[in-house]
């Protein structure tokens, strides 16, 4: 039970502090299980998904690859739809992960291809 409580605390604690530097950027946000990862790009004004990505989608699911290299795909393809989008600059909210292990590469990827935060 204390688990979850320091876990959400941790959530609030990074949301409430991405709130101030929310100027005009949308919100990027990653949700993790023990085999699969999505995110989002979410419009935080009108509250509405614009782009998403995840390791559940079929064209990530047929290759057999490993939970990092899994990451490194959902970087590069959200970052493709991104900038269908037109979107580039964006603010990267990790919730209640720790800056680390996939959710570090995941977020190296969106960089390197070409996503601003």
């Amino acid at each position: 039970m204390r688990k979850i409580n320091n876990k959400n605390k941790r959530k609030l604690r990074n949301r409430k502090r991405l709130k101030d530097i929310n100027i005009n950027r949308f919100r990027v946000t990653v949700s993790k299980s023990l085999k699969n990862l999505s995110a989002q790009i979410i419009d935080d004004k009108q509250k509405k998904t614009l782009v998403s990505a995840s390791s559940v989608e079929k064209e990530i699911k047929d290759k057999k690859v490993k939970k990092i290299e899994k990451s490194s795909l959902i970087g590069e393809i959200l970052a493709k739809r991104a900038k269908e989008k037109n979107i580039s600059e964006v603010y990267f909210d990790r919730g209640q992960y720790k800056y680390h292990g996939r959710l570090k590469i995941f977020a190296e990827t969106l960089r390197k291809n070409g996503l601003k935060f």
